[in-house]
């Protein structure tokens, strides 16, 4: 027998595989009942069951320690569910659901978003992470890039939604992630936010091309006026993300 051979058919090389082998899969195995721990056990209509889990099945609870002394079990205790509003109009099975009521607060398709939690994100000292520009002391617009404020908000069918009041600051990044907009009493006459990534600044406008002024009107606001938390930062950019697909009726049709 050769070196490293246990016996005549078996040797080290093979048994090293073999060891890669099982390893592999039982870390696949692992990593994918551990991705159960937000989401599952699903809701099933077609299949007439309430819960689906899939294989593997939903890990066992565990306990996570977060960074404030807070703790967060995983999975819930409690099972979360919202209402779905959407229908099935019984064309085919594996068709898109329509949203019921205002599409763009339906939380479905384009629109759909998490309950991420009612904290807001922070810096690693604690603070709130987005803030309006006038709490950041050490953050400032770049005199060499336009300043949105006071600037026109011109919505997606060529009017006036309102005025830039502000903007809100990532004081991690650093870089502007919300405008605050005052809206005109014909878009609701409040102060919304308005995603960066939704907006763009040229020629003295704020141009949106996911809304019509009259539905800045609805747009999710924050329960405070000096932080976001993560559940509101995912309901704000659903509602515009909505937009691109039924703002219009013409937003869901197809290009030809």
């Amino acid at each position: 027998m050769g070196a490293g051979a246990i016996t005549s058919q078996i040797d080290v090389a093979q048994l090293t595989l073999y060891a890669f082998w099982i390893f592999f899969i039982a870390l696949v195995f692992y990593l994918h009942r551990e991705n159960k721990r937000e989401g599952y056990p699903l809701d099933s209509d077609a299949s007439g069951r309430r819960s689906v889990e899939g294989w593997p099945g939903v890990p066992k609870p565990k306990i996570f320690h977060l960074w404030d002394g807070r703790t967060v079990q995983a999975p819930r205790p409690e099972a979360f569910s919202r209402p779905k509003n959407a229908v099935d109009n019984g064309v085919y099975i594996g068709q898109p659901l329509d949203p019921v009521g205002n599409p763009l607060l339906a939380g479905v398709g384009p629109g759909a978003w998490a309950e991420r939690g009612h904290e807001p994100a922070r810096t690693i000292d604690g603070r709130s992470a987005i803030v309006p520009i006038g709490m950041a002391d050490d953050v400032s617009i770049n005199e060499k890039d336009p300043d949105p404020r006071g600037l026109d908000v011109v919505a997606l069918d060529g009017r006036v939604a309102g005025t830039v009041a502000d903007v809100w600051v990532d004081l991690t990044e650093p870089q502007i992630r919300y405008l605050e907009v005052q809206t005109l009493p014909g878009a609701g006459g409040r102060r919304v936010l308005l995603p960066i990534y939704y907006a763009v600044v040229d020629n003295g406008i704020v141009s949106v091309q996911s809304i019509t002024a009259e539905q800045f009107a609805n747009v999710p606001v924050t329960a405070r006026r000096d932080q976001i938390s993560l559940t509101e930062e995912d309901k704000i950019s659903a509602y515009f993300s909505a937009g691109n697909m039924w703002a219009t009726p013409q937003s869901s049709e197809p290009l030809i």
